[in-house]
């Protein structure tokens, strides 16, 4: 199993910004509303996920919501699977499909990081969503078996190759891949670490089959 974190852009993602009143009559809920799983289509971090994939996702979602659970997301992308509760800005109010895509809708919470993407939100800022699972990947990049955690809300890249890449996702996915991207950042002082990490990177590559 693989962590697989997908993101789309404010604009890929058809995404509207909702304002509606809460139901207490205290003040306005704000809503992120759009594409959340993109199905039957090359991605940018070059994967396809089919639609009954997409669809099995949604519904393990709304099962969630169901059964009383919370699902949480938070600002930009964790390492793991796990829910930071410190990060969280969104809970997940439902999710349906619509073609070959699943779509959700985001609830902000007042939550100190949840207040701040209201705040870019009303401020006109385009902030994008980013699906986080874990399944199996093919040499095709044919996903099978995804199981979706949440999806949380980033920022949107300045261009399409801002976004992460097969090799970060390669390096995370690696046995100790976190040590390997702790050691880059001492990389520059120590001539050792930078030897080691050419040689795990160089391995990485013909691992990936990148050219």
């Amino acid at each position: 199993m693989h962590i697989l974190r997908e993101h789309l852009s404010f604009d890929t993602a058809e995404m509207k910004v909702i304002s509606e009143d809460a139901p207490s009559g205290g003040g306005k809920n704000l809503f992120m509303e759009g594409i959340c799983l993109q199905g039957g289509v090359l991605n940018e971090n070059g994967r396809v996920y089919e639609v009954r994939e997409i669809s099995k996702a949604v519904e393990s979602i709304n099962d969630k919501i169901r059964k009383g659970f919370s699902v949480l997301g938070e600002v930009d992308h964790p390492e793991d699977l796990k829910i930071n509760l410190d990060r969280v800005c969104a809970n997940i109010k439902r999710m349906w499909m619509d073609g070959p895509n699943g779509f959700g809708k985001l609830q902000i919470l007042p939550t100190p990081m949840g207040n701040l993407v209201r705040a870019m939100l009303e401020s006109g800022v385009k902030l994008g969503v980013s699906s986080r699972g874990q399944g199996n990947v093919d040499r095709n990049g044919k996903v099978s078996d995804f199981e979706i955690v949440t999806v949380d809300i980033v920022a949107q890249p300045s261009a399409p190759n801002a976004y992460p890449t097969p090799v970060y996702e390669g390096v995370m996915n690696m046995r100790h891949g976190h040590l390997l991207m702790e050691m880059a950042k001492e990389a520059k002082s120590d001539q050792r670490v930078q030897k080691y990490l050419e040689k795990e990177v160089t391995k990485l590559i013909k691992e990936l089959k990148l050219k």
